[in-house]
């Protein structure tokens, strides 16, 4: 959420929820509280406080639930409620689509306990916004990359891809665009309504390690079938390569109006190549 401070702070008098003080927030002039969404307890300063909220923090690493977003909800039930809240998601709760096109309309069936959690903290803030008068949007991100976050050391290592007849399609966002999302949602966004922050892209997974590997010079990452990639890749990165969907992004760009920076990966990776982050 850093990339959306600067629109954020024009528009705002920005709070955020810290676990240690950090200096550069401090120079942004972002007012920190410092709690931790573990302990409830530690949270009681945010009751009350803030106009809007973005959560962009994680469930934890474990179980089917989101305690964390349970904590919030809980403390911003204790004073006055926020009038717009958006919630960071994941693309994952759709689970496998075999390769079709997915808009929001499409039913939550996670196939991973990761994604499940998600499900949890949208269903919990979904109920929050239904009996609250905050108006609750959720937007639903895949695979997020910058300049400072591109996958180049798994290409340096030769990591494998699928052969193109074998390979999931996949979909991403530049992370400056979904911080734009955040803001666009904060002003438009409507209520429990979901929205699929994805670019324009339309690529298969092995195409966008191909992309990576040409714009910076690499050799392209070698094809293996499905039946072999167990044998080279962590069960991680197996579950990412067993879901495949195609992000519909129109009621992104409709109903928020959002224009994007990096409408493809071509776009992000052409910028990325001219950023020393990104060597």
């Amino acid at each position: 959420m850093r990339r959306a401070l600067p629109d954020l702070i024009r528009r705002w008098r920005v709070y955020a929820l810290v676990r240690e003080r950090d200096a550069e927030l401090a120079s942004l002039g972002v007012t920190q509280i410092v709690g931790d969404l573990d302990r409830r307890s530690s949270l009681r300063r945010l009751a009350g406080l803030a106009h809007a909220v973005v959560q962009s923090s994680p469930p934890p690493d474990h179980g089917n639930d989101d305690p964390r977003t349970r904590h919030l909800i809980a403390v911003l039930r204790r004073g006055s409620l926020p009038r717009r809240l958006v919630y960071i998601s994941t693309s994952g709760v759709y689970g496998d689509c075999a390769g079709a096109r997915v808009a929001e309309t499409r039913p939550a069936r996670p196939v991973t306990a990761r994604a499940r959690r998600r499900v949890a903290a949208e269903s919990q803030w979904r109920r929050y916004g239904a009996t609250s008068r905050c108006c609750v949007s959720i937007l639903r991100a895949p695979g997020i990359y910058a300049a400072d976050r591109l996958p180049l050391d798994r290409v340096r290592k030769g990591l494998p891809v699928l052969h193109a007849a074998e390979d999931s399609w996949t979909n991403h966002i530049h992370a400056e665009d979904l911080a734009r999302a955040c803001v666009a949602a904060l002003a438009r966004g409507r209520a429990n309504r979901a929205y699929n922050a994805s670019d324009d892209s339309d690529l298969r997974m092995g195409d966008w390690f191909d992309k990576l590997a040409d714009a910076f010079h690499l050799t392209r990452p070698p094809r293996v079938s499905r039946g072999e990639a167990p044998k080279f890749l962590s069960p991680a990165m197996l579950s990412f390569m067993n879901e495949s969907r195609r992000l519909d992004n129109e009621r992104l760009k409709r109903e928020l109006r959002f224009r994007f920076r990096y409408p493809t990966v071509d776009a992000g990776i052409a910028a990325a190549k001219g950023n020393p982050c990104s060597g």
